[in-house]
């Protein structure tokens, strides 16, 4: 199949090697010209994946409109916060018969909707595919076994993908719970940074196990409360992105978090990071207000977004879980 992967970091890159493998025709599209033609002379994608050669049937198109030419699937991978203006763009060019699957995971700022929501806005309703779940692009890029979810309305788009991308060391299962495996790609990131303070303050194991056990509860209940199913948070989209995210040193939110724990602020985190895009920050946000929003509670989400946003003492976040009330496991 011809598929157009829009979005030109580490993991668009990644998954369109993981598609020339299969032996599909694959065009790779960037916001910034001249970096690509660096990458194009390079064969190397030296900023967001590197040490990783691309093959030359890779081919690396500068220019949207002919980037989805003739498409058959358009694979978005877009950092959440950038994606509206460039659907923008897309717009014209863009056919409605074809799929959509997106990649990113996060809720947008000030609009505080999930990705399939600023599509339906920018480019109407389309067959629409979230894919998710445990998977770093270093380690995909290297064919490392990975198991993802795909999630869509229909049983059939939901197979299709699996069908595109499944292989030998990429496999692929199947959701119809398009709005659970959102959540829970955007919502670990949160957690990832909770994750990484614990590990820049080298508290140890135990508070560690116990904030994904319980990070795990409330992005349950948070996904439960916006349409979601509970269930989906037990699998990869969930639990499963959690854990690779919160233990993984190539955690972009999780070094976040470490920083934080070592008692940087957010501006120096931020540009020492430079273009390197840290969904967690935002995410936790958005996170935070829909919560609000909705009546749910999230502790967790909640202290993170008052270290990011209202330079809370990572301390004293801490002591505010632990002091909570009381209260049974279930809860």
């Amino acid at each position: 199949m011809k598929v157009s992967v829009i979005g030109d970091g580490a993991w668009g890159t990644a998954l369109a090697l993981n598609m020339i493998c299969n032996r599909h025709q694959v065009t790779l599209w960037g916001a910034f010209p001249d970096y690509l033609e660096q990458v194009k002379k390079r064969r190397e994608n030296f900023k967001f994946l590197p040490q990783v050669t691309l093959p030359e049937e890779l081919i690396l198109q500068p220019d949207l409109a002919a980037a989805v030419d003739g498409a058959d699937i358009l694979l978005l991978a877009t950092p959440t916060q950038f994606l509206r203006n460039v659907l923008k763009n897309l717009a014209p060019f863009f056919k409605k018969s074809t799929p959509v699957i997106n990649v990113a995971k996060g809720i947008e700022v000030d609009t505080w909707k999930r990705i399939s929501e600023i599509i339906a806005e920018e480019i109407g309703e389309v067959d629409f595919i979230d894919l998710s779940g445990p998977s770093h692009a270093e380690e995909v890029s290297r064919r490392v076994p990975t198991a993802v979810v795909a999630a869509a309305a229909s049983n059939d788009s939901a197979e299709m993908v699996q069908k595109l991308m499944m292989n030998e060391s990429f496999r692929v299962y199947t959701s119809n719970d398009v709005v659970g495996v959102e959540l829970g790609g955007a919502l670990k990131n949160v957690m990832a940074i909770a994750a990484g303070i614990i590990d820049g303050m080298k508290l140890g194991d135990n508070p560690k196990a116990a904030m994904m056990t319980r990070g795990i509860a409330e992005m349950s209940k948070f996904g439960e409360a916006l349409g979601g199913q509970r269930s989906t948070f037990a699998g990869l989209s969930g639990i499963g992105d959690l854990i690779v995210t919160c233990t993984s040193g190539h955690s972009r939110n999780r070094h976040v978090g470490e920083e934080l724990g070592r008692g940087k602020s957010m501006t120096e985190i931020q540009q020492a990071m430079g273009m390197v895009v840290a969904e967690g920050v935002p995410t936790a946000r958005g996170a935070y207000t829909l919560a609000r929003q909705h009546q749910v509670s999230t502790p967790i989400i909640d202290e993170i977004y008052r270290i990011i946003y209202e330079q809370r003492d990572v301390n004293a976040a801490i002591s505010s879980l632990m002091n909570r009330k009381a209260k049974p496991e279930e809860e």
